[in-house]
C-alpha cells in the first residue's frame, strides 16, 4: 500500500533466517529454514 513496507532479515544459528517488520521492532519475527526461504524468494522472484 504505501512506500514504508520494511523488511529486516538476521541469520540465526547458521540455520534458522528471522524476519520482521523493521518498524515494529518489539514484535513477532517469522522463521524459516534455509529451504523455505529458499523457495520463498525463488517464488517471489518469479512472480509476475
Amino acid at each position: 500500500m504505501g512506500m514504508n513496507n520494511c523488511v529486516e532479515t538476521a541469520r540465526l544459528n547458521g540455520e534458522l533466517l528471522a524476519v520482521r517488520d523493521s518498524q515494529r521492532i518489539d514484535g513477532p519475527a517469522l522463521l524459516f529454514g534455509a529451504p523455505a526461504w529458499q523457495r520463498f524468494i525463488s517464488t517471489v522472484t518469479h512472480m509476475g
